[in-house]
């Protein structure tokens, strides 16, 4: 059976296929990245590094969301996955500045924050302009097409590191995040046209529409 994807469903399945297709190629190399080119760096601090990511962006997660809820509409949805995607690939280029494990730390502090703040904006656009009766599909396409962008890549940054070193993989994963954040910017006068209202609301307004 055929089915229509709508115009901001696939535009958010792009944009998320071009940015983790982009992360998969640090994936396998990034603790070997901090082994070899950072002063000090140690299997220990590839470990502290990634606690610090996901134990951050989880407890970002929660609170951004609520915040988020908490106003009417979805440009505020929408600006922070925009947002966050960009920041996220600001990122990827201060690691080519990085010499001490306090440098990739710090950039750790900021990738979670970004991401938390991009997953939840991507998340609520994404739930609410799914087609009916497709969801488990939709979902399921997003997924796998993800995926299967991070496996081709993680192994593309692998031979690329061994061929070049280390900065051509940073700089590619920077331009892709970027790219996939430009991207969603042809959906700005959709979100303003389907969704009037945003950020801004007030706050009291927002809380008083919301009991």
């Amino acid at each position: 059976m055929i089915f229509k994807i709508n115009r901001i469903i696939k535009y958010l399945i792009l944009s998320d296929l071009i940015f983790w297709t982009g992360w998969g190629l640090i994936n396998p190399i990034f603790a070997i990245f901090i082994v070899e080119k950072i002063e000090g760096g140690t299997a220990a601090v590839a470990g502290i590094a990634s606690a610090i990511y996901w134990i951050l962006k989880s407890l970002f997660r929660i609170p951004i969301s609520v915040f988020l809820d908490i106003f009417p509409g979805e440009r505020d949805d929408y600006w922070a996955l925009v947002l966050g995607f960009f920041l996220a690939s600001l990122v990827s280029f201060g690691y080519l500045f990085a010499s001490k494990p306090f440098h990739i730390y710090f950039l750790q502090v900021i990738f979670a924050f970004a991401m938390a703040l991009a997953l939840s904006g991507w998340s609520a656009i994404f739930t609410k302009h799914i087609d009916k009766g497709w969801e488990a599909t939709e979902w399921g396409l997003d997924a796998t097409l993800v995926g299967l962008g991070i496996g081709l890549s993680g192994a593309v940054g692998g031979m690329v590191v061994m061929q070049f070193g280390f900065f051509p993989i940073f700089i590619a994963v920077g331009v892709l995040g970027i790219f996939s954040s430009l991207l969603l910017l042809v959906l700005k006068d959709e979100i303003k046209e389907l969704l009037g209202h945003g950020a801004h609301f007030s706050l009291k307004e927002s809380l008083q529409k919301k009991s």
